[in-house]
């Protein structure tokens, strides 16, 4: 049980996320009856300092770039969740490609100024004469392209499959910590903020070479897969289906504060637009303790559940995790939602790779469940 109040230990979170230090670390004081008097107020930081995630070699508490926690702030903010689990040493870079694949660099710029660059990955074994399909894969906070399809592994699949792997890649000009802002409103929308960038580097990938515009998919992990679930909602006429893994529903978030209580307990969200149902795959953890559990089965509900037939089956990866994995039908029989409960697993990507971050090889391979479920769904 925390010695601290529960409202002045969230306005202390919300505090430090703004880079008000002085003020955060003076309401503690006054908790603990040490300093009655209020501190000087700080400007506000600016969006780009806004961080909501932990620090990935860590797992504490992270304060805006160029600021440092005061000690009893930051033992304090330690009682207010569990930690992250810590990623492999290191941010490596993907395995060496095969002969003939290609790891492109490219960048997409819209009007007003907005740009982002991004990874794309073609592989040696397209199919001769059609058009491939294109997943796009958002990665989580602190991470890059590179460490994201490192732990992913979705490149290699992609060698298998004959598809093209787009990998945008957040700014620290956005973000510090190169989070998705899923939790601003302006970053919820179609056709502006970073869902405009994202559809953006989708369009000219198909545009310029060749992708397959009824097979697009767009998944991510954490912040990517809360931006991933923006998108679903925000472009349906361009995305045929979506991918979610320890990642929150579209519309949890309005702004820091709200952003924190829905990675602690979840939040509801708004069902999607005309009753539609996005065809989604989810991965969670139970024991995840930066995202709550809670947050997939609220993807899946905002994805278009109701109403459709739904059954489970569990089992056990060889050697690691158990799962329960939840299908949802509809009247033809069509799996259109998809939910994997990765039972005593953290906030990582489950089956993937210790060459990249944030993984769990112990899990069931949502790299490969992810691109069978997509190779299923098709737009009209």
């Amino acid at each position: 049980m925390s010695p601290f109040p529960n409202a002045e230990m969230t306005e202390a979170a919300r505090l430090t996320r703004q880079g008000r230090l002085a003020e955060a670390t003076a309401l503690i004081r006054r908790a603990l009856g040490q300093a009655p008097a209020a501190p000087p107020r700080q400007p506000a930081p600016s969006r780009a300092s806004r961080i909501v995630d932990v620090d990935p070699a860590t797992g504490e508490p992270v304060a805006p770039a160029g600021t440092a926690l005061p000690e009893a702030l930051r033992a304090a903010l330690g009682r207010i969740g569990a930690h992250a689990p810590r990623p492999a040493p290191g941010m490596r870079v993907p395995d060496p490609l095969p002969p003939g694949a290609r790891f492109l660099a490219g960048s997409h710029a819209v009007q007003g100024g907005g740009r982002r660059d991004y990874r794309l990955y073609i592989p040696a074994a397209l199919p001769a004469g059609a058009a491939p399909p294109l997943l796009v894969m958002l990665h989580g906070c602190t991470q890059t392209p590179e460490d994201f399809a490192a732990g992913t592994r979705m490149n290699a699949l992609a060698e298998e499959h004959g598809l093209l792997v787009a990998w945008p890649a957040q700014s620290q000009a956005a973000n510090a910590q190169r989070c998705w802002n899923w939790f601003n409103p302006d970053d919820q929308r179609r056709d502006g903020g970073e869902p405009a960038l994202i559809a953006g580097i989708t369009r000219q990938v198909i545009r310029d070479h060749g992708a397959d515009g009824r097979r697009v998919y767009v998944a991510g992990l954490s912040a990517g897969g809360a931006k991933a679930a923006i998108m679903g909602m925000a472009y349906p006429d361009l995305y045929a289906a979506v991918g979610v893994h320890s990642g929150l529903a579209c519309g949890a978030a309005r702004d820091i504060p709200s952003a924190f209580a829905a990675m602690r307990q979840g939040a509801a969200a708004p069902a999607a637009p005309g009753g539609r149902v996005v065809p989604t795959i989810v991965f969670h953890a139970d024991r995840d303790t930066t995202v709550h559990p809670v947050n997939g089965d609220q993807v899946i509900a905002q994805s278009g559940a109701a109403g459709l037939r739904r059954e489970e089956e569990t089992g056990r990866q060889p050697g690691g995790h158990a799962w329960r994995r939840t299908l949802h039908r509809d009247a033809d029989g069509r799996v259109l939602l998809e939910q994997w409960l990765v039972q005593g697993g953290g906030h990582a990507w489950s089956g993937g790779s210790p060459a990249g971050s944030y993984t769990d090889p112990r899990g069931p391979d949502a790299s490969r469940a992810m691109l069978r479920f997509f190779l299923d769904h098709r737009r009209a």
